[in-house]
């Protein structure tokens, strides 16, 4: 049975500063939803509260119903993969094997096991990374990096994948590798993935669904041609767009005109 993520009203604040307010979202195995919304609309916030990195005010995120919040931090990191913002100077002082193998962490007690080694070949297999296994991050291109980032979240074997901005400072054909792979690994083992992402056309080919946030709210939630009107972009992020949609294709694509003042 697919895996679900449900996040029931949850809100959030940094002191005085609202960040996330009443946010519901639903997402089912085989599913990725892309957030969306200008810097500051609590994209990363909700992840990091999905993750219960971040304990909300109010509202529940439930994994198969279970609240996470009740749960410790071995079971939900066997549950849930998180991968944060990161920088193309991130640096590693450990080799792609290794570090992959620290995801593996949840499951071992005393001594890395045969399986634990089994797992971390597949996942660096899968997402092309066995030739560097050996190599250490210093001597890794961005590209490279943000794969070992996502093979070490693959290596928990979860069911639920979070990423912040997992395609920020990469070139783009790095953007796409990145984007491909998390696109056929959601498939081929079902997984529930909730991405934060700037690029809105990369949003709109890789997302199953997209929630708009505004200032901590939902604004929209939907399918890529339901949220990407030029109307939700224009309200949302201040700028207007001629929105295409190339039937090829089957998703839309925004092109920028100008910026515009916000209400």
């Amino acid at each position: 049975m697919a895996i679900s993520l449900e996040v029931r009203g949850v809100s959030f604040r940094y002191g005085s500063i609202t960040a996330l307010d009443g946010v519901e979202m639903r997402v089912n195995g085989g599913e990725v939803v892309s957030l969306v919304g200008p810097n500051g609309s609590g994209k990363s916030t909700l992840l990091k509260c999905i993750d219960n990195i971040l304990r909300p005010r109010s509202g529940v995120v439930l994994v198969d119903g279970k609240d996470i919040s009740k749960l410790g931090l071995k079971d939900i990191s066997r549950i849930i993969g998180y991968v944060p913002q990161t920088s193309v100077k991130t640096v590693f002082p450990f080799t792609v094997f290794d570090m992959v193998l620290m995801g593996r962490k949840p499951y071992i007690s005393w001594k890395v096991g045969k399986r634990d080694r089994e797992i971390v070949a597949e996942t660096l297999a899968f997402l092309g990374l066995s030739e560097l296994s050996l190599r250490y991050g210093s001597e890794l291109s961005g590209g490279e990096q943000q794969k070992v980032l996502l093979a070490r979240a693959l290596a928990q074997e979860p069911q639920v994948l979070l990423l912040d901005e997992p395609t920020s400072n990469l070139d783009i054909r790095h953007q796409l590798e990145v984007l491909e792979a998390i696109g056929q690994m959601t498939k081929e083992k079902s997984l529930a993935v909730v991405m934060a992402i700037h690029d809105l056309n990369l949003a709109a080919r890789f997302s199953d669904k997209m929630l708009m946030l505004k200032r901590g709210k939902v604004f929209s939630l939907g399918t890529p041609d339901e949220v990407l009107t030029r109307a939700n972009i224009r309200e949302v992020y201040g700028a207007d767009v001629r929105v295409f949609k190339d039937d090829g294709l089957g998703y839309p694509h925004i092109v920028p005109l100008s910026a515009v003042e916000q209400c």
